[in-house]
């Protein structure tokens, strides 16, 4: 008769100067959730300078990793998702330190992991319906949200939200570039790889502090718009930089009709239109390069992928016959720290 496997959940949780809020995050954290045997929760202390790790030992937190500096909420959920896996976790729920989430959502979080419908689940937030949320930040969530879903496939209607459930398989699989926030180019680099993804609706609480991501208004759109962009150079580079060639090809193609039709249809005495004429060789140059530009990115990124395999790969097979998780989990917060 063969024993089945006892489920380990581990909720992590991403930490800078969250001395105040974590005690209140913790006690929101389920004791239990049905069909889960262990649950164990985890802080990554992003090096926090007010104690947070401290504060997380009081508590009574299982594991608690700490970065030799503030590397960043990308690099730390990163470092998050290597120790869940070294210390065994089949599922891991990601969540904030400042409670804006509805703890007693993590179990929602984790059912379609359960159930095998979706090996990663995003909480989506009722974006329209947060109060501290201003209009510009809600219009640019719900666009991220879209640009994400062209990109990846998925129909996560959330898609900035960090709260959310990985199956194991999934947090192998992921590798986050940004050094910002992990949200959208997780989501994107499922949908890409045929992870299957959904969501469940969330709760959210009250507002503790302000967003430290987001500083004011147009930070934030700034910062939206550069993840954005990168996102299509990295998953979509072909398309990318075949329609930013296509203007000024257009343009120059345009001249270029137009330069014909003064010299062979309507011809001026005494005028060459030479101006006209470099112009639209310059733009049609320009446009050609970037076309050319866009096949060797397309052969980059196809590389990447092939190097993205051979890295899951080596990771299973190191986490399968790991008998010391904490030593491979110092090499890996040492090759954060150094990047």
């Amino acid at each position: 008769m063969k024993i089945p496997k006892l489920v380990k959940l581990i909720i992590q949780i991403p930490c800078f100067n969250e001395a105040e809020s974590l005690p209140i995050t913790f006690a929101e954290l389920p004791a239990s959730i049905a069909g889960i045997d262990i649950i164990e929760t985890l802080v990554i202390d992003d090096g926090s300078t007010d104690g947070t790790q401290r504060v997380a030992e009081k508590l009574g937190v299982d594991h608690i990793i700490r970065l030799p500096k503030n590397l960043g909420l990308a690099r730390a959920f990163s470092a998050g998702i290597d120790a869940s896996l070294a210390r065994g976790a089949d599922i891991i729920v990601n969540t904030d330190a400042d409670n804006q989430y509805h703890a007693g959502d993590i179990e929602k979080l984790v059912k379609p992991v359960l159930e095998g419908a979706a090996e990663m689940v995003v909480g989506a937030r009722p974006i329209s319906d947060i109060a501290h949320f201003s209009a510009t930040k809600k219009l640019l969530q719900k666009f991220g949200s879209w640009v994400v879903r062209r990109v990846s496939g998925t129909d996560i209607p959330d898609a900035p939200s960090g709260f959310r459930a990985l199956s194991r398989n999934a947090a192998l699989n992921i590798r986050v570039f940004s050094e910002h926030t992990y949200t959208l180019e997780t989501l994107i680099q499922a949908g890409r790889k045929g992870i299957p993804v959904t969501w469940v609706p969330v709760r959210v609480n009250k507002d503790l502090r302000p967003s430290r991501l987001v500083k004011n208004n147009m930070s934030y759109v700034l910062r939206s718009v550069i993840v954005i962009i990168r996102i299509f150079l990295l998953y979509q580079p072909l398309r990318f930089f075949l329609f930013l060639g296509a203007v000024p090809f257009s343009a120059g193609f345009l001249l270029g009709v137009r330069w014909m039709l003064n010299i062979f249809v309507f011809p001026e005495p005494g005028r060459t239109f030479l101006p006209s004429l470099i112009l639209a060789a310059v733009l049609l140059l320009m446009g050609f390069q970037t076309w050319v530009l866009a096949f060797v990115a397309d052969l980059m990124a196809a590389n990447r992928s092939l190097l993205e395999e051979n890295r899951v790969a080596q990771r299973r097979s190191e986490l399968s016959g790991q008998d010391k998780p904490e030593c491979a989990l110092e090499e890996n917060v040492e090759s954060l720290s150094e990047r």
